[in-house]
């Protein structure tokens, strides 16, 4: 396995997280746009998941990247890797901040990470966990091929969500 700290795509810039992105996260957590991701979280709940996000690079030498446009530095997302120890499966996680959407920067992305995942990380699947209202997420897993997967095991089999499966970036065109 081979980690990439940074991947520049057409318009972004994905590196991984730093402490010049703790405020905006928190903001993240904290707010409304959260509550697809079990949010909004406590002041505490919100800084530790960013801890969580940091550290899932220390521990595994990957994870989800802090997303900047190549015109700022300024974080608009968290997209990439994610599989904490519970995880049933490998992820590619998406959080796309306020003002961020309707552009295509999501997807531009998503497609970054899949590649790298199985590409470089040699994953031999992905999914995505959804939130069943979330239909921005929905849409998103769909425009990169995924489909929907309702026997793969639940990450929280007491909070049900759908389960996105993605193709291989190698076997797709998109």
């Amino acid at each position: 396995m081979t980690a990439t700290a940074t991947i520049t795509t057409d318009r972004l810039i994905l590196r991984k997280p730093a402490a010049r992105d703790l405020d905006t996260v928190v903001a993240f957590f904290l707010s409304d746009r959260a509550a697809h991701v079990g949010g909004p979280y406590t002041l505490g709940k919100a800084w530790r998941q960013f801890a969580a996000e940091v550290g899932h690079w220390d521990l595994l030498g990957y994870g989800m990247w802090a997303v900047t446009t190549k015109e700022s530095d300024q974080i608009i997302g968290l997209i990439g890797p994610w599989c904490p120890a519970d995880w049933p499966e490998t992820e590619i996680g998406w959080l796309m901040f306020a003002g961020s959407e309707g552009r295509g920067f999501a997807f531009e992305a998503a497609q970054a990470a899949l590649r790298h995942a199985f590409q470089d990380l040699d994953w031999e699947t992905a999914v995505s966990y959804i939130a069943a209202d979330n239909t921005r997420s929905i849409a998103l897993a769909e425009r990169l091929g995924a489909t929907l997967d309702p026997s793969a095991p639940q990450p929280k089999p007491d909070q049900p969500c759908l389960i996105y499966r993605h193709p291989n970036p190698s076997e797709v065109s998109l």
